[in-house]
């Protein structure tokens, strides 16, 4: 194989796995193409740019996701809009895949802010009920020691705050892709490239309905929360609370159906309405869902205790022909069993927000396709 030709075997393959998350770094993944093409060593000159493996990445979703990109490129400039206007004070910068229209699955939407505290920003967050999570990163760069601090808030999109000394508003921050000075936009310049590059959009009122929109990520963990405190029968319960109870029921149903999103709500909110009424706990559970949740998710939690009827053989004839007929039998039936299983005291199960983080990515992930 020439140089030409290995070097760009190598760009491709390291930009699959950066574009399937296999890998999130260019040097690792230019690492692990080279490991995988060839036998000896690769001469540095061989490897290929981080640019080249961009371009690469960008070839894969154009084929991938085809028109879904433009949609999705459009619906997260505003989104970006939105929390800009919301940390105004804080002189947000767009940067990244959502500005230079380069986004492919998975993409987040990066702002830079410039504070010298970092609790007026997350006080905003909190304010506007977004979750988020602060990391404080250690970072060597030419023998030079720095921590960067980031806020990840977890959205309809996913966002990445960098926060900068207040300082810092006019520096010039170079790419580590080209060395180059990175593309940024202001509040203003975002607002003129959404009406430049998507005129269909009428920018205020999109935003009044985002503003309007219910997250029901939110709304689930606000169901969920109550749980923890929620005792059963320890007869047919030894596992302790209805929480806990119902993270194992997800797991189990992750293992699974790890692509099944319906079925993985349906594992984590069976008995969410066992903190309304748990007198009716199906009932209370479905109001309390009601348009947040699609038919056969509904159905899944409408129809589990149903199932243990069915089970037992304590269930109407008819009742029995209803739950037969249905195309959602065999998933019900499986959503019985693990519901039965997840009974077991002290087994690991994840937190809310993992469980959570997981169901949104993989709307995310659905939504690309």
């Amino acid at each position: 194989m020439s140089d030409a030709k290995l070097r760009q075997a190598i760009a491709r393959e390291a930009a699959r796995l950066m574009y399937e998350r296999l890998e999130s770094e260019y040097f690792t993944a230019k690492r692990q193409a080279a490991k995988r093409l060839c036998r000896g060593l690769v001469k540095p000159s061989d490897l290929p740019s981080n640019a080249e493996i961009r371009d690469q990445i960008q070839l894969l979703a154009r084929v991938h996701e085809g028109e879904a990109r433009t949609a999705h490129l459009r619906d997260m400039r505003l989104h970006a809009l939105r929390l800009m206007r919301l940390l105004a004070r804080f002189r947000p910068r767009l940067i990244g895949s959502v500005l230079t229209g380069h986004i492919r699955k998975g993409s987040d939407i990066d702002l830079h802010l410039f504070s010298d505290h970092i609790e007026p920003i997350t006080a905003i967050l909190e304010t506007e009920g977004l979750p988020y999570e602060v990391e404080r990163k250690h970072v060597v760069k030419q023998g030079e020691a720095r921590i960067f601090t980031h806020i990840h808030v977890f959205d309809v999109y996913p966002f990445e705050l960098t926060v900068y000394p207040e300082d810092k508003a006019h520096y010039v921050f170079k790419s580590s892709i080209t060395g180059q000075p990175i593309e940024r936009a202001s509040l203003r310049e975002l607002e003129e490239l959404i009406a430049r590059e998507h005129p269909e959009v009428a920018i205020e009122e999109a935003l009044r309905q985002q503003q309007q929109a219910v997250d029901p990520y939110q709304l689930f963990r606000l169901l969920l929360a109550p749980l923890e405190n929620v005792s059963q029968n320890p007869r047919y319960h030894p596992e302790g609370d209805v929480l806990y109870h119902s993270l194992q029921v997800f797991e189990l149903a992750r293992q699974e159906r790890p692509w099944d999103e319906e079925f993985l709500q349906a594992a984590l909110l069976h008995d969410v309405g066992k903190g309304i009424d748990p007198t009716d706990h199906v009932r209370a559970g479905l109001d309390a869902l009601a348009g947040l949740i699609t038919e056969r998710t509904a159905f899944l939690i409408g129809h589990h205790m149903d199932a243990l009827e069915y089970k037992k053989g304590t269930l109407g004839h008819r009742q029995r022909q209803r739950l037969e007929q249905s195309e959602h039998f065999e998933d019900l039936m499986l959503l019985r069993d693990l519901d039965n299983r997840g009974r077991v005291p002290g087994v690991w199960v994840c937190t809310v927000d993992e469980a959570l983080d997981y169901l949104r990515e993989l709307e995310r992930h659905n939504r690309w396709k």
